[in-house]
């Protein structure tokens, strides 16, 4: 699993709930602050339209597992500490939060569409979800905000000679976002600004951390708690608000998609997780079924529980990645099975990159690749598309 996904928001908004229902632990959950005190980290899966298919051939996923032609990639789902204003100064569990969060590469913002748990995570009744997506944002922005200002101090105690750059100090200072020294001097560029941090004003060092951060830590908001009639009016009138624009947002219900996985499991349903339907095929009672036939028409008004939805626009709309098959252009398979694999790529990746990925070995002694379904071969230099299935040619 080479990508985490961080599962954040305030205390009491079903982050738990998000968590258990995506990976089926046990976490405790409660309508209380701090549920969560250290991360749970746990497996969840996304979604890829299986290439085994096209080849004539039955997959054998090394990890994983595939339904019908669907192939079910594991990733980790981290979820973090309760958050509350002021984390970026240490309130709450702020400093752990902050800390956690570095093993994120994107985050679910886990937010209460219904509007009742206030900023602390409390109940009450009419608050804004604006606020909470504000929140997370404007405490993300304080803590890039206080790194960055850290590598600018750096920078200007320097000696500055001929090598110097701003790039560079800052990119040292804020190498635990994952980020680099091209990406850096890109985006102070793209704000408008000289490289040369004395020219930078206070609002100028804002926008370039809230910047950074939108960078190098996507977020998606799933919805949560969408089935109480007040969160459906909420989510329509703030995705429809071009402020939100930057963030996908996906309608949620958490607490369906665990009790859909619940019945399945107990053999009263047969649901795949992210369908937008389900079929009864045990024994219910008639309390049991009137609550399913409740998420069915959760289901049929939002194309899902969004707890899938949300994971996948997390890793293919927030980090645009896609999905590479290792293959055999003459059709063999292995001994271990066939279309074992499955890895997640940035879009754009090459057949080099798609090499080094699975092991450096492989990079450093690559001849060529071979795309297997057209058989035609392709340099080191070839950008991949989605679900590409590709033999690589090496001396290792």
């Amino acid at each position: 699993m080479s990508y985490a996904i961080g599962l954040v928001g305030k205390p009491s908004v079903g982050k738990s709930t998000f968590f258990n229902a995506a990976t089926m632990n046990d976490v405790p959950e409660g309508a209380y602050p701090f549920t969560t005190i250290d991360p749970s980290v746990g497996e969840a899966y996304v979604r890829v339209a299986c290439a085994a298919p096209e080849f004539d051939e039955t997959c054998t996923p090394s990890v994983g597992y595939c339904d019908d032609g669907t192939r079910f990639v594991p990733v980790q789902l981290v979820d973090v500490a309760g958050l509350i204003p002021g984390a970026h100064e240490g309130n709450g569990l702020g400093n752990q939060f902050l800390s956690d969060l570095n093993e994120a590469d994107v985050l679910v913002h886990v937010v209460d569409f219904s509007g009742k748990t206030d900023s602390e995570g409390e109940p009450t009744e009419g608050h804004d979800p604006r606020d909470d997506i504000d929140f997370l944002e404007d405490e993300l922005d304080m803590w890039y905000l206080g790194i960055l200002e850290k590598g600018i101090e750096r920078f200007e105690s320097k000696y500055h000679g001929a090598d110097a750059s701003i790039e560079a100090d800052l990119a040292e200072q804020m190498s635990a976002f994952r980020t680099n020294e091209d990406e850096i001097k890109q985006i102070i560029l793209a704000e408008g600004l000289d490289l040369d941090p004395s020219t930078w004003d206070e609002a100028d060092r804002e926008s370039l951390a809230r910047e950074i951060r939108k960078r190098t830590k996507p977020m998606v908001i799933a919805a949560n708690k969408i089935d109480d009639p007040a969160a459906a009016e909420n989510f329509a009138d703030i995705a429809a608000d071009p402020t939100y624009d930057h963030l996908p947002m996906v309608p949620t219900s958490a607490h369906a998609e665990k009790a859909l996985k619940a019945a399945d499991e107990a053999d009263r349903v047969d649901y795949t997780p992210g369908d937008d339907d389900f079929e009864l095929v045990g024994d219910v009672s008639e309390e049991q079924e009137a609550g399913l036939e409740q998420i069915r028409s959760l289901l049929d008004d939002h194309g899902g529980t969004g707890v899938q939805s949300s994971l996948e626009a997390a890793l293919f709309d927030a980090l645009d990645l896609i999905a590479v098959f290792p293959g055999s252009d003459d059709g063999s398979t292995s001994e271990k099975g066939s279309f074992r694999d499955c890895f997640l790529l940035p879009e754009g990746s090459t057949a080099a990159d798609f090499a080094n990925h699975i092991h450096t070995d492989l990079g450093d002694g690559l001849l060529h690749g071979i795309d297997c379904r057209s058989s035609r071969q392709i340099g080191g230099g070839h950008v991949l598309d989605d679900r590409d299935v590709i033999e690589l040619v090496t001396t290792t």
